[in-house]
């Protein structure tokens, strides 16, 4: 990797990921602020903000804006996290001043007129009806909202009604004003470019962000819980979830390696015993999700009615086995799956930038590819094998639950095959 990384005039930090030989360039600003940032009031505001960045700033139109970046065949997009809100492009790399320019444009000139303003969020609670009619989705919202009762890590990214609708111009304005500050913004641009070059445009286009730092967000911890909902579907849509590890953990890279040997494709251990060999489900998967201060293991299954009522002990089994006997052999399985999308990632720029902006904010650095590979190539299937016994000792399990599921496994009787503690007190 050749990347370079330099402080601008302002403040502001550049990242330049030159590609040799490639004709087009992936580049965007992003933010270290996200969902968990907001107030009880603000639930939903930094996605908010995210739509309305695109809808007119003191130079441009919404239609302007969309018309002039298509112009070129390029692509302007941003997405909200619950950590972090990025706007980015994929241009030629002769269109990269441009693309940088509306970037900027957009952060720091939006203009947000109210008429644009009631036409996005009358979008937004669009966007909310149809999360809530996709199961398979709405799910992991509750499930985080478990996972993190009562903190803002827990709340939905896409906020609800109720806050929704009481958003307005001044409180857009305000909260992109304390959020949005250059101590908390990373400007990171990869494929055909050079650091001159992006930090020549950074200096001219870049100088209107706001100074400062982000304040910092409300600590999260993981408190566990159950939340089910039933509804008439075909389908029964589980998600558990364990505590977990943060992006900065040193065993981060282990608690991967576990999700993937456990459910991360068709040889893990959950795709075989309950889909190949019980036929109780046709997706289940496990998966390893970090904060900065916190994580959490998670395993989503999508089953019958009937099914249900299995799904449950055969997860906790294969849990339990898992930390007893698992072989060399499928931890190489899963090391070579996880290198395999790490450097399939690293050929494509927008994955690059995404890479960069995520290790500099949980680690303050950016790890090389060959770094990465080398710290999965170490993990053995003893390490791993402590973090499954970690997982099963845990004693707090998580469950959210929606569709046909009254046959679904209780959380205290499911809670006791990992320790129970929380549920036994409170039977």
């Amino acid at each position: 990797m050749t990347l370079e990384i330099s402080i601008l005039s302002n403040g502001l930090t550049v990242v330049s990921d030159p590609m040799p030989g490639l004709e087009s360039a992936a580049l965007g600003i992003w933010v270290n602020t996200g969902s968990r940032n907001e107030d009880p009031g603000e639930m939903g505001v930094s996605h908010m903000l995210e739509h309305m960045a695109f809808k007119g700033t003191a130079t441009r139109s919404a239609r302007a804006i969309a018309e002039e970046i298509e112009a070129v065949g390029g692509v302007l997009n941003a997405y909200t996290s619950r950590e972090q809100t990025a706007f980015h492009a994929r241009v030629l790399k002769g269109d990269v001043p441009l693309a940088l320019d509306m970037i900027a444009d957009i952060l720091t000139n939006p203009t947000f007129e109210p008429p644009e303003l009631e036409r996005e969020r009358q979008v937004v609670l669009q966007e909310l009806g149809q999360a809530r009619d996709t199961p398979d989705d709405i799910v992991f919202d509750h499930l985080q909202s478990a996972i993190f009762k009562d903190q803002p890590l827990g709340w939905p990214i896409l906020g609800e009604e109720a806050t929704v609708n009481a958003f307005n111009r001044d409180m857009l304005k305000s909260y992109m004003a304390g959020q949005y500050r250059l101590d908390g913004m990373t400007l990171i641009a990869s494929g055909a470019v050079t650091h001159e070059e992006i930090m020549a445009l950074a200096e001219d286009k870049c100088g209107g962000l706001n100074k400062g730092a982000v304040p910092p967000c409300a600590p999260s911890h993981y408190v566990g819980g159950d939340f089910r909902e039933i509804q008439d579907l075909e389908q029964a849509h589980v998600a558990y979830a364990f505590p977990g590890l943060s992006n900065a953990d040193p065993d981060y890279f282990v608690a991967q390696v576990y999700a993937t040997a456990l459910g991360g494709g068709t040889s893990s251990r959950l795709f075989q015993e309950a889909r190949e060999k019980r036929g109780l489900c046709y997706s289940i998967y496990a998966f390893s999700s970090g904060f900065q201060d916190s994580g959490f293991l998670g395993i989503y299954a999508g089953t019958g009615e009937s099914e249900a009522a299995e799904i449950s002990a055969v997860i906790a089994g294969e849990m339990d086995a898992i930390a007893g006997n698992l072989t060399e052999a499928e931890v190489q399985r899963a090391r070579a799956q996880l290198k395999v999308s790490l450097l399939m990632g690293m050929e494509r720029p927008g994955t690059r930038a995404e890479q960069i902006a995520g290790q500099l904010f949980a680690l303050g650095k950016v790890q090389s590819a060959a770094e990465i590979v080398a710290q999965l190539d170490a993990i053995d299937a003893a390490a791993v094998k402590r973090y499954a016994a970690r997982v099963m000792q845990a004693g707090s399990p998580t469950i959210a639950a929606v569709g046909p599921i009254k046959k679904l496994e209780s959380h205290p009787v499911f809670a006791r095959r990992f320790g129970g503690i929380l549920a036994d007190a409170a039977e």
